[in-house]
């Protein structure tokens, strides 16, 4: 992307003058930041942002645009929340582990009940979304 910091860098031909409708509130927002962009005016910095959307609208992949310190700082959120997931999930299949060996030693389960039960069960977790609680199976036993 060029350089936007003069209007004189952008355009390499004469300015036209033209006319053009906007809300007063848009109009306002220009005038307001026109100068902490580094613009001489207010058509200058209206220039540069018509340049600048129209580049961002021809791309296909706008990914470089974001700052790479940003991309990096999300990269680094998603990495963490992701291990700190996995670190759940471990846990919560050590303690299923543990409450599948000690149902399996107290109750004599055959191969076909356990089949028809888990089918049981896949049709209820598919109903209930996911969502199950010690409360609900205790329901569901009753």
């Amino acid at each position: 992307m060029p350089d936007t910091t003069n209007i004189d860098e952008l355009i390499q031909e004469p300015i036209k003058r033209v006319g053009i409708y906007m809300p007063e509130s848009t109009h306002e927002l220009a005038k307001k930041h026109y100068e902490s962009a580094g613009c001489k005016s207010v058509s200058d910095y209206i220039c540069k942002a018509i340049h600048y959307y129209s580049e961002v609208n021809s791309l296909g992949d706008v990914s470089h645009i974001i700052p790479d310190y940003l991309n990096s700082t999300l990269k680094d959120i998603v990495r963490e929340s992701d291990n700190k997931h996995g670190r759940l999930l471990f846990k919560i299949a050590v303690e299923l582990a543990i409450l599948q060996n000690v149902v399996a030693a107290k109750y004599g389960i055959s191969p076909q009940e356990m089949d028809r039960l888990r089918g049981v069960c896949v049709n209820e977790v598919k109903k209930i979304n996911g969502t199950i609680t010690f409360d609900d199976a205790v329901r569901w036993q009753s």
